[in-house]
């Protein structure tokens, strides 16, 4: 084990912390917790919470491991996943939240039932239950564990179960007794720990790799010795264009991901749906997107460190090279923690990393259970069942979610860039239902057989973009198409299918379930407007200075 005494004490205190803040908010405070209590933390989140808790729900493994190993292949271009997702919040805050709170919501999937009809809603529950199993809780233990792996043993693979179940007996500890609550409130510490935890880590590499050891020498270095990795437009020319399609990252593709992870994403928005009041959840997202636009900093510029180590030392190639001669860039991130990262900060660092593992796990499960119980038990199962029964139900479901993760985490051994497995696959569904939400939240004609259609439709869909019919390769029938261009392409086929059929079925009448709102209900207060206006402006100016 690569950890001193001192490493090994952090840990502890902050476990230790973790579980005792957990399961202190989570205490009964009366006689019986329902599923307000259990799944909204009883409404009764403040902004700041909020806040923080997207973010602590959003970064994870993912990011620090995936990310990171995204940095070293192709540099700050995958920063546009964070950047833009900034501005996306600012887009859910002001034009979806609004109608979500209003509505009253537990679960996304529910709108879709006060939109359509519960149809709809199960089937898109159903597909929501499958993805945070089988690509979300799945990716977020086999990539935490491979960072652990990699920092507190020799690398190679020998500790991955053990921390897969470790992770997973953690999260259960506190999350599925607690519910929300736990999630939230434990988040907050925790995103504190990521961010301070990831900015000391991208410090002391800069500082390392500085021929001044300071952290501007340190910015300057990896410009210069890897100038092209701080492209955030890729040239078609590039050999990573496929994955990040130039101009599509700003008008095309990327944005079907971001709307639909932050505005329909039920881990997500849940935090949102939980604020005292539609005017907490605003500051609550507008907080998010601030600290979202210093994300890059903690997990993308450290692949980019890492690479430029790489492409100069042959001793390092030789580190992120396997037995079978591959490169791992995801070792990127645990490699510079093990190298360089002194002992006692080093148990921080990996308390941070841990911190992000955690939440996000924690959030996953919560949601698992809340769109199981809320939207597929209680209305198909029991439908008299008492408040009681929902909460021990999400409890149950919880974990059989984390058990079925458990066992399928370590088959992701063999894939070999995890970010990009996730953003892809993820993508299959992503385009389909985030068609029957725009529709049905801003189009009244929009019916529930054309979002059945459409839930069903899109899958086959996006598939003969991404694999072609069987027997043919995807290749010889659409030539090097993005999959950012897929997505595009699967949600405006998708729409198009959606509109024709609701305008045959309908006549070209609103449907009677159409939403109708007044333009009063998407103002916004000067605070909110102004942050906003501040991020785009920020925006504006790091993409004119990495085009």
């Amino acid at each position: 084990m690569n950890l001193a005494t001192i490493d090994i004490v952090v840990l502890v205190i902050y476990s230790i912390l973790i579980l005792s803040v957990g399961l202190f908010v989570s205490r009964p405070k009366k006689d019986e917790v329902n599923s307000s209590d259990y799944f909204l933390a009883s409404k009764s989140l403040p902004w700041w919470a909020v806040g923080a808790s997207l973010i602590a729900a959003n970064i994870s493994a993912e990011q620090f491991i995936g990310m990171s190993g995204g940095g070293f292949v192709v540099g700050l271009a995958i920063a546009s996943y964070e950047w833009m997702a900034a501005l996306t919040l600012i887009i859910v805050g002001k034009y979806f939240l609004p109608i979500f709170i209003e509505k009253g919501l537990y679960t996304i999937p529910e709108f879709l039932e006060k939109r359509y009809n519960a149809q709809v809603k199960s089937v898109l529950a159903v597909f929501w239950v499958a993805l945070f199993v089988l690509v979300n809780l799945t990716s977020v233990l086999y990539l935490g564990a491979t960072a652990l792996d990699t920092i507190m043993g020799d690398g190679d693979g020998s500790m991955v179960i053990y921390c897969i179940i470790g992770f997973a007996l953690f999260t259960a500890a506190y999350s599925l007794y607690g519910g929300l609550s736990s999630v939230v409130w434990t988040d907050v510490i925790q995103v504190v720990l990521l961010i301070v935890g990831g900015l000391i880590t991208t410090g002391i590499a800069l500082t390392h790799i500085s021929p001044d050891q300071s952290l501007l020498g340190g910015f300057s270095y990896i410009y210069e010795h890897a100038p092209e990795k701080f492209d955030m437009i890729l040239d078609k020319a590039h050999k990573d264009y496929n994955k990040y399609p130039g101009i599509a990252v700003l008008v095309g593709g990327m944005w079907v991901a971001n709307i639909y992870y932050w505005g329909f994403n039920q881990y997500i928005i849940q935090r949102t749906l939980a604020a005292k009041n539609l005017k907490e959840a605003q500051k609550g997202i507008v907080f998010a997107a601030i600290l979202k636009m210093i994300v890059p900093l903690i997990v993308i510029i450290p692949g980019i460190i890492a690479y430029t180590m790489f492409s100069q030392d042959p001793d390092v190639v030789a580190e992120f090279t396997n037995a079978a001669g591959v490169v791992e860039n995801d070792r990127a991130y645990p490699w510079l923690i093990s190298k360089f990262i002194p002992a006692g900060l080093k148990g921080l660092i990996l308390a941070a990393l841990a911190a992000a593992i955690v939440s996000s796990l924690a959030s996953m499960l919560n949601s698992t259970s809340t769109i199981f119980t809320m939207d597929l038990y209680k209305p198909l199962i029991n439908k008299g069942a008492s408040e009681k029964q929902l909460v021990k139900v999400g409890r149950l479901s919880g974990l059989i979610a984390l058990i079925v993760a458990v066992l399928i985490a370590p088959l992701l051994n063999s894939v070999p860039e995890m970010f990009q497995y996730i953003q892809e696959y993820t993508g299959l569904v992503s385009p389909g239902i985030l068609a029957i939400f725009i529709l049905g939240l801003f189009w009244k004609k929009a019916t529930a057989r054309a979002a059945i259609i459409g839930a069903f439709l899109s899958i086959p869909i996006a598939l003969f973009f991404k694999v072609g019919p069987k027997g043919w390769s995807s290749s010889s029938i659409f030539p090097d198409l993005p999959f950012m261009h897929q997505m595009g392409i699967t949600f405006i086929i998708t729409a198009v299918i959606m509109i024709v059929i609701s305008l045959l079925q309908n006549k070209g009448v609103d449907d009677k379930k159409g939403i109708h709102f007044a333009s009063k209900l998407f103002k916004t207060d000067k605070t909110y407007n102004v942050l906003s206006f501040g991020i785009i402006l920020l925006l504006i100016a790091l993409y004119s200075i990495f085009w």
